[in-house]
């Protein structure tokens, strides 16, 4: 690595900050990965590391000695102190390790799904860490790709990608307008299952055995007009209490899950 950068001014380390802003992430295709096991994931995936920042003291954890070994050779290593780790770091994290990474890009038309395919369409999500939470369960039921319909994040948000473990890395996740997305499921023949409060179907009666979309919707405004489209089967989680809707992350968690029970497997890795 380089000489240590100790001052909060540098240049590398105010554009790394400016990464906090949403616009910025968006002009840049950058983001920010705090997390040593986050930071790991995402090398794994292939994800090009555009910096690491690297402070020796903090590196303390497996995970991030792991990282500063695998990076710290690297000439895009930055050997940092702990007060300039803390100000290029999104949120609070004290593995020692920080790195700036180009977010993946990819279209409806990128995905290569198995036969059998579960997918999760989310539409309008606009909290990043409920995204992040989706993920988390997609990745541990075997979802074969993630679908953001009209969302109201960007998708490899920091908080995002802290959510969801790192597991963002390992799962195709695309965006596109609910209607394109809609009609791409249709003609890859996908059934999409809409989860709508109320609804006939329970969840835990619905055919989730084949090629199927688990389509949820924000929990300020449910699903848009466009999921009632006949070819879309609605489907309701029971509630005993006063509410009448769960946390997105929670409903998606539960609805794929009753997805592998019917399947009757995890395969671990993905086809």
């Amino acid at each position: 690595m380089s000489d240590v950068i100790t001052s909060l001014t540098n240049p590398r380390v105010k554009a790394a900050v400016r990464l906090r802003e949403r616009r910025e992430r968006e002009a840049t295709g950058l983001t920010i990965v705090d997390g040593a096991r986050e930071i790991l994931r995402a090398v794994d995936a292939g994800v090009r590391i555009e910096t690491a920042f690297i402070a020796p003291d903090l590196v303390r954890s497996p995970d991030a000695i792991a990282v500063a070994e695998r990076l710290g050779r690297r000439p895009t290593a930055i050997e940092v102190s702990p007060a300039v780790l803390a100000k290029v770091a999104f949120g609070d994290r004290s593995d020692g390790v920080v790195a700036i990474v180009e977010a993946p890009r990819a279209g409806l038309n990128d995905l290569s799904l198995p036969p059998d395919a579960l997918v999760v369409v989310v539409e309008a999500v606009e909290k990043p860490g409920n995204l992040g939470a989706i993920l988390r369960s997609a990745d541990g039921a075997g979802v074969a790709a993630v679908i953001a319909a009209e969302p109201r994040t960007d998708l490899f948000n920091p908080n995002a990608i802290r959510a969801s473990l790192g597991t963002i890395f390992a799962i195709p996740v695309v965006s596109a307008g609910s209607s394109e997305t809609l009609a791409w499921l249709l003609e890859r023949g996908i059934g999409p299952v809409a989860t709508v409060v109320n609804a006939a179907t329970n969840y835990t009666g619905a055919d989730l055995s084949g090629p199927v979309a688990v389509v949820l919707g924000s929990e300020a405004a449910g699903l848009g007009a466009i999921w009632r489209d006949p070819a879309v089967l609605p489907i309701s989680i029971p509630m005993a209490g006063i509410a009448d809707s769960l946390n997105v992350s929670v409903a998606a968690a539960i609805v794929l899950y009753e997805a592998v029970r019917q399947r009757g497997v995890i395969r671990k890795g993905r086809d």
